[in-house]
């Protein structure tokens, strides 16, 4: 009697395995078409594997709690030739991958589907062909789209996280990483030279990765800053030009705080104050220290509390209320030379502001209809794209613009 396989089915788009949870029969007992032969556990639910025929279980090659690929054979069902060929189930075997190269030329996975059982039915194809084509998963799906659970165990026990293995190239299905990838992974680490992370380092790693878990995007526009750098000349001592572009977001967003809000559920999470952060270089990362309601705190009184804490920063001796529940950054990487970037925004923030080095480039002048010289920087935006749109976003830097171009009122 033909023995059909019980084959671990595709149980979602990005799904690439599963784990065996519970066998509801025993080899022996009897089982009907369709019926939930076994449970398996994904990363998103439970859910159940039906018996591809009637019959009787004859054998289990899989084992509870441990994970297999998408198209892995679980186990067997023996049944009749009459409910085989009913079923469409009568047509051989797909060749093995390592005897492929003894293929005759111009062999094709359509050939490989028309062959499905014939080993174990002796029966030729009844025109009807299985679902399983090619990869077991769909071609698009990464390795690290799923983790097994005892992957994640293996992880957890070692505290580390999904990031750390993203350059381990995965030998499972469609490129899944095993078990057996991250342990040969470790012992490789033994042979090679490392440094501890300090904690700073280990910190901003932590912060950023949970940052990466939302969607993000970037808008940008070229922004003139000679009225800023003009403004700047009368003051004494003088605002860096990032206080320039902080004092600018901060009166934007107090015009419309729903921009710097959080997304909780369905509800849009305001601002309680305008408290917006700027990025300070320290030893080995970067520091946020704080400017509370900077939206209400003229430009020349925001100066000496700005000054004192990039001093604090860079010395690592920032107090508590200069640290945390900022709604927004404001870098400036334009001091490393660099004219585009694209900054993440903080885990609990929605927005970071990053200007780029000044350029002099030629504008156009329409009154006496030639190029002058002018001081442009590259302003991005990068967002949370669950609560800001490219437009909003966009119209957002325009208005940092035009405050920038009018420093008398910052």
């Amino acid at each position: 009697m033909p023995r059909i396989p019980i084959v671990m089915p595709q149980l979602g788009e990005s799904i690439a395995e599963a784990t065996i949870v519970a066998f509801n029969f025993q080899a022996g007992e009897e089982v009907a078409v369709d019926q939930d032969i076994l449970e398996v556990e994904t990363q998103k639910a439970t859910m159940g594997v039906t018996s591809p025929c009637s019959g009787r279980v004859v054998e289990w090659s899989a084992q509870l709690q441990e994970s297999y690929a998408v198209g892995d054979t679980l186990g067997y069902v023996e049944c009749s030739k009459e409910e085989a060929h009913r079923l469409g189930l009568d047509v051989p075997a797909i060749p093995e991958v390592e005897h492929r190269e003894s293929l005759p030329h111009g062999y094709s996975p359509a050939d490989e589907a028309t062959s499905f059982v014939r080993s174990v039915t002796g029966h030729q194809s009844s025109g009807v062909a299985p679902t399983l084509r090619g990869l077991p998963v769909p071609a698009h799906a990464s390795g690290m789209s799923f983790l097994s659970p005892r992957l994640k165990a293996r992880m957890a026990e070692l505290g580390l996280h999904a990031a750390d293995l993203a350059g381990i190239a995965g030998s499972g299905a469609a490129g899944r990483l095993t078990i057996e990838d991250f342990e040969k992974f470790l012992s490789q680490l033994d042979h090679q030279k490392l440094s501890q992370a300090s904690s700073m380092r280990v910190a901003v790693a932590d912060a950023m990765r949970r940052s990466w878990t939302r969607p993000l995007a970037t808008v940008g526009m070229p922004v003139g800053i000679d009225s800023m750098l003009s403004h700047r000349k009368t003051c004494d001592p003088k605002p860096g030009p990032a206080l320039y572009a902080l004092r600018a977001l901060a009166l934007a967003l107090g015009e419309n705080s729903a921009l710097a809000g959080r997304l909780i559920g369905d509800k849009i999470v305001h601002p309680r104050s305008i408290d917006v952060g700027f990025a300070v270089e320290a030893e080995d990362g970067v520091l946020v220290p704080v400017l509370r309601n900077a939206d209400r705190t003229p430009l020349s009184e925001l100066l000496v509390r700005y000054n004192d804490l990039v001093d604090l920063a860079r010395r690592r001796r920032l107090p508590p209320d200069a640290t945390g529940g900022s709604i927004a950054t404001v870098t400036n990487f334009g001091t490393f030379g660099l004219e585009w970037a694209t900054p993440i925004p903080l885990p609990e923030q929605t927005l970071v502001l990053g200007m780029g080095a000044g350029r002099v480039v030629p504008r156009w002048h329409a009154e006496s209809s030639t190029f002058q010289p002018a001081t442009e920087a590259q302003f991005t935006l990068s967002f949370d794209h669950r609560v800001l749109d490219g437009g909003g976003a966009g119209r957002l830097v325009s208005r940092i613009a035009e405050l920038l171009n009018s420093p008398d009122i910052l």
